[in-house]
């Protein structure tokens, strides 16, 4: 069977889009046929939910469509839409649904065009006798490695709907942690904006016009104004040096921090910034306590759940210290021992792993170190987000002030020398 993407007519005229699993293109329009619904063109998917050169109705192979490519760009699968997606097949299944049937009811329901088309796919491959978890691990640009080791471990156990309900919870938390830190960084970047478009028209529009009137009158100006003057003059004047500059610079930094020399050190030093670096730290605590729960839990083997762990902490610093508790644990060590020789754990997280380790109770120990942690990050990232509006506040006051002392004050000297003259 075939996955195709398919654009028609209904009997209202209405354009109709979808996909549809079905064994070649003649019974792809015998099913259209039978929904009243006059097939114009469509695509097949190849293995891993691309669409293929478009086809008309006719059989002629079109050229390329931008509204096609354009939707491609623009369309994206957010993790929200595999959390969602993931509630509704564990739904399904719990309800006694087949497999295969819970993905073509889950293909109907979902409204992202390429999420359909991946899921349509997978579901073929079901339908193929492909294991579930094998037929995820063909996208694993949309399934993540935690996501179809997961679904692999619960159909071997054979409580797929029980580990695909961890998997919405698991998803679920990381888009909360994810929208908090993201809402909290909104405003800042929105007046940073504000203030750079502020400044720069001051600079390119106001001042030069100033510049003149204050040159006519041969005054000497206050150093504040000279600065200001300067600024204007550069930032009119050269801009075509400094923005291919900084453009340039931006580029080779990206590329430096993309070598493994440059991402180490990136990483080390995040998490020495103050206030910021804590948090970072505490989110990744967050990430790698919530998943190892999720996966032992699971199913999913120790050393396995390790190795997928070290994906999910976003600092390379971390990350080689578990890859460190890995091996040692391959070699007989606890998983607590490892991360408290590193000191890039804290002694209460280090305490707890230890503890449930004895008490054969890790998995709930880590849900609670991850609870405590996420707990932590909403309360810091929503002290941060009070500290940052009146900073930011008081940064663009300052801005002002300048703007204004270095424009008020050459006038209210040449005010006073009139007066006095």
């Amino acid at each position: 069977m075939a996955v195709y993407e398919y654009t028609g007519k209904d009997g209202s005229g209405k354009t109709v889009k979808g996909v549809l699993d079905v064994d070649g293109v003649r019974a792809l329009k015998n099913a259209l046929r039978r929904d009243r619904i006059f097939l114009i063109e469509y695509h097949e998917s190849n293995a891993r939910g691309k669409s293929k050169g478009k086809i008309g109705v006719g059989g002629a192979k079109k050229q390329g469509s931008r509204e096609l490519d354009l939707e491609e760009l623009l369309t994206r699968i957010t993790p929200q839409d595999i959390s969602e997606m993931t509630r509704q097949l564990a739904t399904l299944i719990k309800a006694g649904v087949p497999l295969v049937d819970s993905l073509a009811a889950i293909v109907e329901q979902v409204e992202n065009p390429k999420l359909k088309r991946i899921l349509a796919r997978v579901r073929t491959d079901v339908n193929e006798g492909a294991p579930f978890w094998r037929a995820l691990a063909v996208h694993d640009k949309v399934f993540e490695t935690t996501y179809y080791n997961m679904a692999r471990a619960g159909e071997s156990s054979g409580n797929l709907d029980t580990v695909l309900a961890r998997l919405a919870d698991f998803t679920e938390s990381q888009v909360r942690l994810r929208n908090k830190i993201i809402g909290a960084m909104t405003y800042p970047v929105i007046m940073l904006c504000i203030s750079f478009a502020i400044v720069t028209g001051m600079m390119v529009f106001v001042v030069p016009q100033i510049t003149v009137m204050f040159e006519d009158l041969g005054a000497d100006l206050p150093p504040l104004t000279k600065v200001l003057i300067m600024s204007s003059h550069f930032v009119t004047g050269w801009w075509w040096l400094y923005v291919p500059g900084v453009v340039g610079l931006v580029v080779l930094i990206r590329r430096w921090l993309g070598t493994e020399t440059g991402a180490d050190w990136r990483d080390k030093t995040l998490l020495k910034v103050p206030i910021l670096g804590d948090l970072i730290r505490k989110i990744a605590i967050s990430r790698f306590s919530r998943t190892l729960s999720t996966l032992l839990s699971s199913g999913v083997p120790l050393l396995t759940a390790m190795e997928i762990v070290e994906n999910v902490v976003a600092n390379r610093v971390l990350a080689k210290v578990l890859a460190e508790a890995r091996n040692a644990i391959r070699e007989g060590d606890s998983i607590a021992g490892p991360l408290k020789r590193s000191n890039q754990f804290p002694p209460m997280v280090v305490h707890m792993i230890s503890i449930g380790e004895r008490s054969g109770e890790l998995e709930n120990m880590l849900k609670n170190v991850s609870e405590s942690y996420e707990n932590q990050v909403d309360t810091r990232v929503n002290a941060l987000t009070s500290l940052l509006e009146p900073l930011m506040i008081v940064f663009m006051g300052i801005v002002v002030a300048f703007l204004v002392a270095a424009i008020l004050l050459p006038m209210m000297k040449l005010t006073q020398a009139v007066q006095q003259g």
